[in-house]
């Protein structure tokens, strides 16, 4: 079913996609994106590409470096983060509010697929366990304190290494800062390190300066719309209902939003021969009417609703990737 499907990603500083800029994907090449709130340097690398722009490569350097190749990551959202200063305010971000996630503009509750609560079990229990949200919600969102979500944080702003896939960064940075905080040298000791409030609290996102940042995982496969979780599978394409999936860099407190990077599916019937897309195809994935008859019209096929066996589920978790997060060590933090 995915041949079916090609997919786009856009970014920018907002959530407004018609100010979006389309992204390279796995080129070296940056993305820079102002906003009112902060200037971004974005590069997105996806194994298996095979989406726009058209000619795009399948793969990127940063794949084959490590830790990436040893992962077998699919996915990465790498960028360079300098939040500007408000006139009203000095001093910068608390770790306690800058939030990175996930949310939709549309309910998802009656496409969501068996089993769906184990998967997040899973996510929150060994993945990502700062993650928090309501999928159910009319306007459903999962977000995570950056400081945990995100694999790899500098404080400074990394290389640019064309070898390497563009943007690379090393856990590590102001090494002074660091230790102030009490900040762990790995980015699994700091992503534990940060589930804590205290700790989140005491790090501040300081106006003017760079950080870099890089979220990736081996669980989703965009190039065969899957999603992988230790004792956890699914086709995304049996469940989409035409939204795009979103990435925010948002602020809990004030509700600034940062940084919006749109990963878009669109059918391949909706594309020109040149590998552009048709008038009206932007509509189709953004909630027209294509969309909106597939999300109220149309059930997932495919899966059995009684198939899944949320037990076996956690058992092959646990035996994958060790003990959850709260029943040990920061090793355990994927």
């Amino acid at each position: 079913m995915a041949d079916k499907y090609i997919l786009r990603i856009t970014a920018g500083s907002d959530y407004d996609d018609s100010r979006h800029v389309e992204v390279p994907v796995n080129q070296p090449e940056t993305v820079r994106i102002d906003g009112a709130h902060a200037s971004v340097e974005l590069n997105v690398r996806v194994q298996g590409y095979n989406g726009l722009p058209a000619g795009s490569p399948s793969t990127s350097a940063y794949f084959a470096a490590e830790p990436h190749a040893t992962n077998k990551d699919q996915y990465s959202i790498a960028f360079r983060f300098t939040p500007t200063q408000p006139p009203s305010s000095s001093g910068g971000i608390s770790g306690a509010d800058l939030q990175f996630g996930n949310d939709f503009d549309r309910p998802i509750r009656d496409r969501l697929p068996p089993g769906f609560n184990t998967a997040l079990r899973i996510v929150k229990w060994w993945i990502d366990p700062g993650l928090d949200g309501d999928a159910y919600a009319d306007k459903p969102h999962l977000y995570g304190p950056a400081l945990s979500s995100f694999n790899v944080l500098e404080l400074g702003a990394g290389e640019h290494h064309p070898t390497k896939g563009g943007l690379w960064f090393e856990e590590g940075g102001d090494e002074a800062a660091r230790e102030t905080l009490g900040l762990p040298d790995t980015g699994k000791e700091r992503m534990k390190w940060a589930l804590n409030d205290a700790n989140k609290e005491k790090f501040v996102f300081e106006y003017g300066k760079t950080y870099g940042l890089d979220f990736f995982n081996p669980y989703l496969d965009f190039a065969n719309l899957a999603l992988r979780l230790p004792g956890f599978q699914l086709s995304i394409a049996n469940y989409w209902d035409g939204q795009a999936l979103r990435y925010v860099l948002r602020n809990k407190a004030t509700g600034d939003v940062y940084l919006v990077v749109v990963f878009s599916l669109f059918l391949r019937e909706d594309l020109n021969e040149d590998g552009t897309l048709k008038e009206g195809a932007q509509q189709h994935t953004a909630g027209g009417a294509r969309a909106e008859t597939r999300a109220t019209d149309t059930k997932p096929t495919g899966v059995d609703e009684h198939s899944h066996d949320d037990e076996a589920a956690m058992k092959q978790a646990r035996d994958e990737l060790g003990a959850p997060h709260h029943e040990t060590s920061a090793d355990d933090v994927d």
